[in-house]
């Protein structure tokens, strides 16, 4: 018994040497380098032209928060809000008007969003603003009368032009968004009793959300941007408001940079917003949601914080 212990403590004659470790060398991308490199270089010589050219630098902060600056840029965030509204209401309208089967009522829906897509909203807002040519007067009886010049302020110009045009795009999007429910859904749901208008409340609309919510930010994005065509209805605006004081002033490129840094500013206050909106839609799509920058941001602190204490 002893004999047969001993033969298995020893290790066979034949048994094979780990084998080493493979020394993996790193493919050099001399191509990045390079590539990093001409990018630097364009951005140094940018930096340099206008560090260099005659810009008062000292005038943006100073009318960073000038009255009529912050006016302008209140009412560039109203008629933002508001022609959004009107799109996506009158959206969700028109794209349940191109999934009826009604022909009159998707025939309508169709050539609307035929007609202010295929229409640039410049156009639209002059178009808008130069009816008073056409019709003297308004008449909406009993309800009210006066003359078109009286009625279709700048505002109400700008308000039609933007949301009736941002409509046809958010009735593409909302119907996208629809059909990516799967049928059977709307299928079971009138099984079990549902009205139709039920279902779309219930059941289709809350998961199209999901296919919605992110065109839908970008456009509210781009609506921000487009705003700025305002100034051609005389629309008092962001854009408007720099123009003004930059003539007044005498730094008229430096309030459009000014207008500018309040356009990103905006634009990315609405871009945490989207993701967030996102994120939240997206809780029934996906097991684990990622995790936001805040919480990214503890967690490398807290790995920070864990190596420091092992250290």
């Amino acid at each position: 018994m002893s004999v047969d212990v001993e033969k298995s403590d020893r290790s066979p004659a034949g048994t094979p040497s780990p084998p080493e470790p493979i020394k993996a060398i790193p493919v050099r991308h001399y191509g990045r380098w390079v590539a990093a490199l001409v990018v630097l270089g364009v951005i140094a010589a940018l930096v340099r032209a206008f560090a260099s050219g005659n810009v008062n630098w000292g005038a943006i902060p100073e009318y960073l928060f000038n009255a009529d600056i912050l006016k302008g840029l209140r009412n560039t965030l109203l008629i933002t809000v508001l022609s959004m509204v009107i799109g996506v209401v009158l959206g969700v309208i028109l794209a349940v008007m191109r999934q009826s089967k009604n022909w009159v009522t998707s025939s309508v829906s169709w050539f609307y969003i035929w007609f202010f897509r295929g229409t640039p909203v410049y156009v639209q807002l002059f178009l808008w603003f130069n009816l008073g040519l056409v019709f003297q007067y308004i008449d909406i009886m009993p309800i009210y009368k006066d003359e078109w010049s009286d009625f279709m302020t700048p505002f109400l110009c700008a308000l039609l032009g933007l949301g009736l045009n941002e409509a046809a795009y958010m009735a593409e999007i909302c119907r996208a968004g629809l059909n990516a429910v799967d049928e059977g859904q709307t299928e079971a749901a009138h099984a079990l009793g549902m009205s139709h208008a039920k279902t779309l409340r219930r059941i289709v609309v809350p998961q199209a959300m999901r296919v919605i919510v992110p065109p839908t930010g970008n456009e509210v994005i781009n609506m921000l941007k487009t705003s700025s065509l305002v100034i051609a209805v005389q629309y008092y605006d962001l854009l408007q408001a720099a123009q003004n004081v930059g003539r007044d002033s005498g730094v008229v490129v430096e309030m459009l940079i000014l207008a500018a840094a309040w356009y990103l500013i905006a634009t990315t206050v609405l871009s945490i917003g989207q993701y967030y909106l996102e994120r939240y839609y997206a809780r029934g799509a996906s097991r684990q949601l990622p995790p936001t920058p805040l919480q990214r941001a503890k967690a490398k602190l807290a790995g920070l914080n864990r190596a420091g204490g092992t250290a």
